[in-house]
């Protein structure tokens, strides 16, 4: 993917704005959850371009997002409000506030490697349906999310063999970010790729710089092509590093050296996009300071939001748990309205 062609001078901007955006709110979310507005928070630093441009391949109209904890990029790349998406950061309410049903984007998955499997359902669903739709309109296609770590689960195995067998349009998307919270990717991923098990289940995969957003949102543009025509599913690994910590709770300093993380550094996303607009289309350092300003405020914007949730109802946490409830939750939600009211 390294001679993938420059896109135009508009697109690129857009890129551009995109990852500064998810730079600036994701360093502010790690300030939130140090400031007591948030109780947890999952960092990407770092891995902005592998989210910003494979979430800005996706055709909200048709195409359905399957995320993990850690994919708030892809989120605003696919234009959904950050204030609804970082309500689920706050425990605001079941899912978070946005609706997954207007934005196709599925609510986050904290179980590792579950999205990957509600992704395939998802895809499955979409090649039973195709016989209800008009000829040559192409499939929704499923793009989910997930690390190397997480591809060490047997889930990923169950999702990627049923999806090949059954022909699923579902990209898997993989942010080798080279860890698996404390442990090295070469520790854990036998073979020396995720993406060299695709051909294990008959399926193409492309291995893409995790750190080059133009060539990101190529090779994802290419798989969901290839899945929207009916030809089955598709593997990226997008290789990149995470600079911060595994989540707001992580220590790296504890299993990865300074000078590791310093090298990384070097191959910083959002500088590599600004220095393409710079050598392809001359564009002035006065836009990347008007793009940065644009950034801090909306994310100002994002952090006045949330302080203004309000707690939902208690009563909430009972009500979308079954589709019918059980007599167990309803003696949970009896024994609770009892303590409650005598509070």
């Amino acid at each position: 993917m390294n001679s993938t062609p420059t896109p135009p001078e508009e697109e690129l901007k857009r890129l551009y704005r995109l990852l500064v955006t998810v730079r600036q709110l994701d360093i502010a979310a790690v300030r939130w959850q140090r400031q007591g507005i948030i109780p947890g928070y999952a960092p990407l630093l770092g891995q902005e371009a592998a989210q910003v441009g494979s979430g800005f391949a996706v055709d909200t109209a048709l195409d359905f997002v399957f995320p993990t904890y850690r994919e708030m990029g892809v989120a605003r790349a696919m234009n959904v409000d950050m204030v609804q998406y970082m309500a689920t950061h706050k425990a605001t309410w079941h899912g978070g506030l946005y609706d997954p049903a207007a934005t196709h984007l599925a609510p986050i998955q904290a179980v590792v490697a579950g999205s990957v499997l509600h992704a395939v359902g998802w895809a499955h669903g979409q090649t039973l349906a195709r016989h209800e739709r008009q000829p040559g309109t192409g499939s929704g296609v499923a793009l989910t999310y997930f690390g190397d770590g997480a591809s060490s689960q047997g889930d990923v195995h169950e999702a990627m063999n049923f999806a090949a067998v059954m022909k699923a349009p579902v990209v898997f998307f993989v942010q080798n970010n080279g860890w698996a919270i404390s442990v090295p990717t070469a520790a854990q991923v036998a073979g020396g790729a995720v993406a060299a098990r695709a051909a294990g289940y008959g399926m193409p995969s492309l291995t893409v710089d995790g750190n080059d957003v133009v060539a990101v949102l190529a090779a994802t543009r290419q798989a969901v092509e290839h899945c929207r025509a009916g030809n089955g599913p598709m593997l990226i690994e997008a290789n990149t590093y995470r600079l911060g910590p595994h989540s707001t709770s992580d220590d790296p300093g504890r299993y990865r050296s300074l000078a590791d993380e310093q090298a990384a550094r070097s191959l910083d996303p959002v500088q590599r996009c600004a220095d393409l607009l710079r050598t392809a289309y001359g564009t002035e350092t006065d836009y990347f300071g008007a793009v940065l300003a644009e950034a801090e405020a909306e994310t100002e914007r994002v952090r006045e939001g949330l302080e203004a949730l309000e707690p939902r109802p208690g009563s909430e946490m009972f009500t979308y748990v079954f589709q019918e409830s059980t007599p167990a939750l309803q003696q949970q939600e009896t024994t609770w309205r009892e303590e409650s009211e005598h509070v």
